[in-house]
């Protein structure tokens, strides 16, 4: 079993007493039910210093820091790494409150800073390329209308109908590395399965899928450096964009980028920009949640290793019940987004008994909120058979990611299928060696290599 840390202990203990939580009624106060041990849990997380944010070592683990922060300061004003202030929320209530509060707009024109501010904050890139009318940057009723439009293509029959590609796709990369016993699972299995599955849905031909894999590449590697890499790429995904949108005009398909043209041609008003925006933010927002989905799960197997007999178990049996509560469990447990993207107050408002100013921008701390005692029973425990499981990781509210049914099919599939054919899989590094991308919303790692018997 892996070494467990100070909060994590306490934690345990708090969660013990709780005998409401032992019969499922998970979300129970524990200060109003366990006063004693609650203030025991508080004055454990109380001894350690106020935390470093935003450091390598804290990248590697933020866990801490954040108990921290929900026990200290749970809306907590901080300096990000690229000088923006804002607030950080971090408990379940408070967070799932703000990623509902019509209140705090998705659009950055309430940013209450010049254009340079602006500039900070966002996807890198996207303003310069003329990429910013996308589901992240407005509000309704723009966001309702494109929602509406795009959601054509996430529907629960579509889903179904692409799970043989999925599984296709799973089996032929397990295949390019199975003979050689060893692999960098980020790099040759989790980062290509959710680009090349991006591309067959947009509608991006064979030949042209090396390029977007590449620019796509250019936007992991530079996820915590310069943002000058990132813009660069951005530019080349928007000139191609644009072409690829021309081309379907021409010559539509049964792919995601026709149905918009389809959409914009019957009177629904979609722009060019509008279009290519779309096409962008579902590549940006649907391969990285995806790379970190299953690099994070396969990384928490090899740390909690009953727990991946428990999975491996279930794969062998086909139990699809528990394997839905697993991936749901991965997703609170080290989900792939750890802050929800950018928010900004339109008037003055009160969280958490802070005073949030209009123009201020919030982060909603989903990696936090999805570890708050106060919701989960034994919340720093990796638990695949959790059944009262409303976390936060692919956020809530009207916001709620629409690529959500898409991210959960290829996470499953990719795990089932790797742990099922390779399954002596274990890690090729000392999980100290691990390094995890400095970025600001997503949390990932940079490379997972593994070793395994070859096949």
């Amino acid at each position: 079993m892996p070494q467990r840390s100070r909060v994590t202990r306490a934690t345990d203990v708090r969660q013990r007493a709780r005998g409401a939580l032992r019969n499922g009624q998970c979300g129970t106060p524990a200060a109003a039910a366990h006063p004693q041990t609650d203030a025991r849990y508080r004055r454990h997380v109380n001894d350690t210093p106020p935390p470093e944010l935003f450091t390598w070592e804290f990248a590697t683990d933020p866990y801490p820091a954040y108990a921290w922060l929900r026990e200290q300061n749970p809306v907590h004003r901080t300096t990000l790494p690229s000088g923006v202030e804002a607030w950080l929320v971090t408990r379940y209530a408070e967070a799932r409150q703000a990623l509902a509060d019509s209140r705090l707009s998705k659009n950055p024109a309430h940013h209450a800073e010049d254009a340079q501010g602006k500039s900070r904050t966002g996807i890198p890139g996207e303003r310069s390329a003329n990429l910013m009318t996308h589901l992240l940057n407005i509000d309704p009723p723009d966001h309702t209308r494109l929602r509406r439009l795009v959601s054509k293509a996430f529907t629960p029959r579509t889903i179904a109908a692409f799970g043989p590609r999925v599984q296709e796709l799973a089996d032929r990369l397990i295949d390019d590395f199975a003979e050689k016993g060893e692999a960098d699972l980020i790099h040759e299995f989790a980062f290509p399965l959710p680009i090349y599955a991006i591309c067959d849905l947009l509608g991006v031909p064979e030949e042209d899928q090396k390029d977007f894999r590449d620019w796509a590449g250019m936007m992991i590697r530079h996820g915590g450096g310069p943002r000058g890499g990132v813009a660069r790429s951005v530019k080349k995904i928007r000139a191609y964009l644009a072409e690829l949108i021309h081309r379907k005009r021409e010559n539509p398909g049964d792919d995601l980028i026709s149905g918009l043209i389809r959409a914009s041609d019957h009177g629904e008003h979609l722009t060019e920009n509008e279009a290519a925006a779309m096409c962008f933010v579902i590549l940006f927002a649907g391969f990285e949640t995806t790379i970190n989905l299953i690099g994070n799960s396969a990384h928490a197997f090899f740390r909690n290793p009953p727990q991946r007999a428990v999975f491996q178990s279930a794969v062998q049996r086909g139990d699809n019940r528990l394997l839905d509560t697993a991936i749901e469990e991965l997703l609170r447990f080290d989900g792939p987004v750890e802050l929800a993207t950018w928010r900004y107050a339109t008037e003055p408002l009160e969280i958490g008994g802070k005073l949030i100013r209009e123009g201020d921008p919030v982060l909603v701390v989903l990696a936090a909120a999805d570890r708050d005692p106060d919701r989960f029973a034994e919340p720093d425990t990796l638990d695949l058979s959790r059944r009262d499981n409303q976390h936060l990781g692919y956020g809530h509210g009207i916001h709620y990611c629409l690529g959500a049914p898409l991210a959960r099919l290829e996470g499953r599939t990719a795990l089932e299928t790797l742990f099922r054919r390779l399954p002596d899989l274990q890690l090729a590094v000392d999980p100290s060696d691990l390094r995890w991308r400095g970025g600001l919303i997503m949390r990932g790692l940079r490379t997972l290599p593994v070793e395994f018997t070859p096949r």
